[in-house]
């Protein structure tokens, strides 16, 4: 199949010409090999026949890979004539540095890429090439190079030739090499056509990946596609459903949600969740709730749906923390997405003083130092945070840290004493019930930590 279609000096012609013998020869070699393994080890009557319309056949030719990639559709009938061109395995080897630690430095290492024509033309949403492989006898659900053609539409998207691919009877449950089904890999916004298609034509809306056990549901959920979550639900999805490491949808979306410009679309995607029935606490990898997640991840609103659909914030993991810990844990990364909120919105949920050590993660940002402080009946010692104090910000907030090293290890006031006793006796409900005292506006207002810049 070569074709010299590029203005090539006659030593490049030449020096392609040996390469392609030598691969030619070594595919010779393997073909060889395959069938003298396979002849060796089973009985005379098992044995396969050596036609050569059973042996894999690759090509390498780049202006056949060209014109896939083109979608030059008049070369593609020139070339793919009947069904032994169509299922061709099309290889690609190049030179990849890897390290060689019996040598102790990096070699050069060929790599070998395979896929199919089918693949190659419906990737590239090339839907007459594709419908031609196929009229002429392109394997819809061969897996070659790892993925199947519905693979590669999925993740594209291009729902042009998926629509075709399932019009010739492909399978929209085919698995993959590593397990995953085509819908396990609409992980965009634009390829909720793919996945309505795919469902519409039979594909398990709970079918889980063979290592790990994740359904469509935590895909989507992990990569915050609201349509994609609302989409499944429909359809029928589990939203309890737990991978083989006991992760939720709910927590796969808590866990992702890292960016500050995500929170919207992740408190969607937990909400729709939640509305089908999550469980708000159900512990996924290391004992991490969705609430622990959500408070590493510096995620206020997160947190706060959470915590009103019944989140436990006094749960700790299998590490011994509390989602209050992972909040202090996290207050330098998210300190401008006021960290301090969500403390407040835990220590108004219940949740417990974390211990003294835990005061180095949050030395450095005054308002969550001055609540996590107030939190005690008596300040601990402040040897350990204080010397993490970079001295300009110790200047910068020098009242407040003085007030803080000051009050270490004394008695509070009595006004303190009686807050925390109440804080107390409330619990997880003094989100709601401090508001609801018979008490001054004032005194109202200290019950709830107010933000002073001193420790008294």
């Amino acid at each position: 199949m070569a074709q010299e279609t590029f203005a090539f000096t006659s030593s490049a012609l030449r020096s392609l010409r040996l390469q392609r013998e030598l691969l030619e020869q070594e595919d010779r070699r393997r073909a060889l090999a395959r069938e003298w393994a396979t002849r060796r080890f089973l009985p005379a009557s098992a044995r396969p026949p050596l036609t050569p319309a059973r042996r894999p056949q690759y090509c390498r030719d780049p202006a056949v890979h060209n014109a896939l990639y083109a979608g030059d559709l008049q070369r593609v009938k020139s070339i793919f004539k009947d069904e032994a061109t169509a299922n061709l395995v099309m290889e690609t080897v190049s030179e990849e540095l890897v390290w060689s630690p019996e040598q102790g430095l990096w070699v050069l290492s060929p790599r070998r890429l395979q896929t199919s024509p089918l693949r190659m033309a419906s990737s590239r949403g090339h839907v007459a090439c594709a419908r031609l492989l196929l009229l002429r006898g392109a394997a819809a659900d061969a897996v070659v190079g790892g993925r199947a053609p519905l693979h590669d539409c999925a993740a594209a998207p291009r729902e042009d030739c998926t629509r075709l691919l399932l019009d010739f009877g492909a399978d929209p449950n085919v698995l993959s090499e590593d397990g995953s089904a085509p819908l396990h890999l609409c992980t965009t916004p634009d390829s909720l056509g793919c996945a309505e298609l795919l469902l519409s034509r039979g594909a398990r809306v709970d079918l889980g990946t063979r290592d790990r056990g994740l359904t469509p549901l935590h895909v989507a959920a992990r990569q915050g596609l609201v349509a994609h979550v609302e989409l499944y639900l429909r359809h029928g999805a589990e939203p309890g459903r737990c991978s083989r490491q006991g992760e939720t949808p709910l927590n796969a979306a808590c866990a992702a949600a890292e960016r500050p410009e995500d929170a919207k679309r992740y408190c969607r995607v937990a909400e729709r969740l939640l509305a089908a029935g999550a469980d708000a606490q159900a512990a996924g990898r290391k004992a991490h709730t969705p609430l622990h997640n959500a408070c590493g991840n510096g995620q206020h609103r997160l947190a706060r749906l959470l915590l009103r659909h019944g989140a436990d914030a006094t749960v700790a993991n299998c590490a011994g923390f509390t989602p209050l810990d992972c909040a202090v844990h996290s207050v330098e990364e998210y300190r401008h997405q006021r960290p301090e909120d969500t403390i407040a919105l835990l220590l108004d949920h219940g949740a417990r003083p974390v211990h003294p050590k835990m005061l180095v993660f949050c030395c450095r940002h005054p308002p969550a130092l001055e609540l996590v402080l107030n939190a005690y009946d008596r300040v601990p010692p402040a040897e350990g945070w204080a010397r993490a104090v970079p001295p300009e910000l110790w200047q910068e907030h020098r009242e407040f840290y003085a007030s803080a090293v000051a009050m270490a290890g004394r008695p509070r006031r009595l006004q303190h004493l009686a807050r925390c006793a109440l804080r107390r006796h409330l619990g997880a409900r003094c989100h709601d019930a401090i508001s609801a005292l018979s008490l001054p506006p004032a005194l109202k207002r200290y019950l709830q930590l107010p933000l002073q810049g001193l420790i008294s």
